[in-house]
């Protein structure tokens, strides 16, 4: 399958679409995820365009990761958890969803169970303070 450059995420990238951003450089973006599965819950997309870890350029892929444990540190602290998951599907049978290459940043608390993904859509607000939130943590 190929990249379709009208998915939901693509439309995000080029601004039309709006997402609490948290973080933004050359390569990636960071934003909250709008159906979180736990509070905090983060997205990081890189910008070049691919389906999913399965077709991404590699070259993609090593200026991610970094970013990716930068914003999961950040993360555990901005909300205070006990700690965090990071996800990363592939393809339908995988359980993607929205076939842009994406990682989850999940914070995750001992006793407490993830929430249903795609299922509630978050208040914009409780989305907006999270965002800075997580921007705090980032910056410091």
């Amino acid at each position: 399958m190929s990249y379709d450059p009208n998915n939901i995420f693509a439309k995000i990238l080029r601004g039309e679409i709006p997402s609490h951003k948290v973080y933004e450089n050359a390569d990636a973006i960071v934003f909250m995820d709008v159906m979180p599965q736990s509070p905090g819950h983060a997205l990081i997309l890189p910008k070049a365009p691919s389906r999913n870890l399965l077709d991404a350029d590699p070259a993609v892929l090593a200026k991610i990761i970094p970013l990716v444990q930068k914003v999961a540190v950040a993360a555990k602290s901005a909300f205070n958890a006990d700690g965090v998951s990071i996800a990363q599907f592939n393809e339908a049978a995988g359980g993607q969803t929205v076939f842009h290459l994406h990682f989850h940043i999940i914070p995750r608390y001992e006793g407490q169970p993830l929430k249903t993904h795609a299922r509630n859509m978050e208040d914009n607000a409780v989305l907006a303070a999270n965002a800075e939130k997580l921007k705090a943590a980032l910056a410091g």
